[in-house]
């Protein structure tokens, strides 16, 4: 067993130029926070039914589980694992202005350092996530890991383009293995529903707040050293992660059975195909061959993988997951905030250093009250869960994450940070920390232990197609109507884009959610009707 001091100074050494502090202070968060789940949890499994006889209130346990402080160590673990996963999508953004100057890319080539990320990752995560159930999670989880931070320093050594964009696809295949397992290990690591709650409330909030926070790292590492440093600073952080990994996580049963090759590739390429072309989309039109064909064949492939889980033994993806109208409906909430959400890190980004004239650290920092809104919720939605139930908490979160987008629509050219981002930037994180943790609790459900993995990369594959998705529209429609040298005409046909995003998510929640309820002698229970979710294996 780790005692805390030493997981908490295991995991502060980032570097050189004086990230230090700021690791320090994170990993302590993820620590408290972990420590409190654990510390909650325990306290609400012992906490005695008033209405009970007294001697069964006094046989109720009243300490902590003998492994709380294991479980919120490897609780803490996975945490930092997914924080430096996400980051890894945002801050090397800042960067690209002195990556393109060291390495001399070319104008259409410099995307390729983002978009060669987002392809691996997001096509190979429902691989990663049925890899994690069969062959072992906390193993699936060390490969893509060690797989992560190798190519973090691949790529801050590169000398070239090819170099570069070659590493940063490697970091996409790791982070697709690596990421499926982190939430189903969350959960393993819980010690019961209510612990398990709270730390996907934390998953949410690192996972949407850690996009803000790679933009005010990039922007530090940028202006106190190098472009090399956005992915230097992973292999501190992965080699203290992967030491710790086997001493907090146990490993999951390996699962019998043939691996679904076909399915497998189905999934593989449907899913890179989809992504390819609506990343090309706002550069070829989406009128295009390019984009059509690539629409129509990862169509076509994702057929192809639903016809072929319904014949084989044992499918990439089970059947039973995609029955559930609670986890579509979850499902389809998250991929559209999440493509709305994209509007904050690519308009917002240039409204602040383009027409604001903040520089890379600034503009990072202008995101913290978008970033505390959503950790500031994180502590509080597992409560107004149980208070609440899904579908208020999802009325409440797309309808502020709506007037959050709609709000910077109205921007204009004598606006400061104060009159004319503050506001929203603060409504749209809190409004988004009401969404994150009950569509990911929707998602997973009910889900039987031995399709934990497959779940979680199902969940992870739609957000990054959402996001996909949400970037390509969005920036084609800021496309179609900007003028040359302004900002603002096509920023605020772009924004009213993100609320309807929003708004759709609004509609998929009171359709799809909001379910009326039958007579309870007509109901049958069964796993999709348990409110928490289980315990996985």
């Amino acid at each position: 067993m780790v005692d805390e001091p030493e997981l908490v100074s295991t995991l502060v050494y980032v570097g050189p130029i004086g990230q230090n502090r700021t690791a320090l202070q994170m990993s302590k968060t993820l620590m408290s926070a972990a420590r409190t789940t654990v510390h909650r949890g325990a306290r609400h499994a012992a906490t005695p039914d008033v209405h009970a006889p007294r001697h069964r209130a006094r046989e109720l346990p009243r300490d902590l589980p003998p492994n709380a402080g294991r479980a919120a160590a490897g609780i803490a673990i996975v945490l930092v694992a997914q924080l430096m996963l996400i980051l890894d999508a945002t801050v090397v953004n800042v960067a690209l202005t002195h990556i393109h100057e060291a390495l001399h890319f070319g104008p259409a080539g410099l995307s390729w350092v983002l978009n060669a990320y987002t392809l691996a990752f997001g096509g190979l995560l429902l691989l990663g996530g049925r890899l994690g159930d069969v062959f072992g999670r906390r193993r699936t989880f060390e490969i893509g890991l060690a797989v992560f931070t190798l190519a973090s320093l691949a790529g801050g050594l590169a000398q070239g383009p090819a170099w570069l964009v070659a590493a940063r696809g490697l970091q996409g295949v790791g982070a697709a293995l690596a990421a499926p397992g982190v939430l189903a290990l969350l959960t393993t690591s819980a010690p019961d529903n209510a612990a398990r709650n709270r730390a996907l409330a934390l998953f949410g909030a690192v996972t949407s707040g850690g996009m803000s926070l790679g933009l005010l790292l990039g922007g530090a590492v940028t202006d106190l050293g190098s472009w090399r440093w956005t992915l230097f600073i992973n292999i501190p952080i992965g080699i203290a992660v992967l030491s710790l990994t086997r001493r907090v996580l146990d490993e999951t049963p390996l699962r019998p059975g043939r691996f679904d090759l076909v399915g497998a590739l189905a999934a593989t390429l449907g899913s890179v195909s989809l992504v390819w072309a609506l990343i090309e989309a706002p550069g070829h039109g989406w009128g295009s061959a390019r984009t059509l064909g690539g629409l129509t064949l990862g169509a076509l492939l994702l057929a192809v993988l639903a016809l072929t889980e319904t014949r084989v033994p044992h499918p990439m993806i089970q059947p039973v997951l995609l029955r559930s109208r609670q986890r579509l409906s979850g499902l389809a909430i998250i991929a559209l905030v999440v493509g709305a959400q994209m509007s904050m890190f690519f308009l917002a980004v240039q409204y602040l250093e383009g027409q604001l004239g903040l520089g890379p650290f600034t503009t990072g920092l202008a995101f913290l009250p978008l970033t505390l809104g959503i950790f500031t919720m994180s502590r509080v939605t597992p409560r107004l869960l149980g208070r609440l139930g899904r579908t208020p908490m999802f009325l409440i979160g797309t309808t502020g994450l709506a007037i959050s987008f709609a709000w910077l629509s109205q921007v204009s050219a004598g606006d400061t940070y104060l009159s004319g981002a503050l506001g929203p930037m603060l409504l749209n994180g809190v409004s988004a920390g009401f969404v994150f943790m009950p569509a990911t609790s929707s998602v997973l459900s009910g889900v039987a232990p031995e399709h934990a993995g497959s779940a979680s990369g199902l969940l992870q594959t739609f957000q990054q197609l959402g996001g996909a998705i949400g970037l390509a529209v969005i920036v084609s429609v800021y496309a179609a109507g900007a003028q040359p040298g302004r900002f603002l005409p096509g920023a605020e046909h772009a924004f009213e884009t993100s609320a309807l995003f929003a708004l759709t998510a609004l509609a998929v929640a009171v359709l799809g959610v909001a379910r009326r309820r039958r007579p309870a002698k007509e109901r049958t229970p069964g796993p999709e009707q348990q409110p928490d979710l289980i315990e996985a294996a």
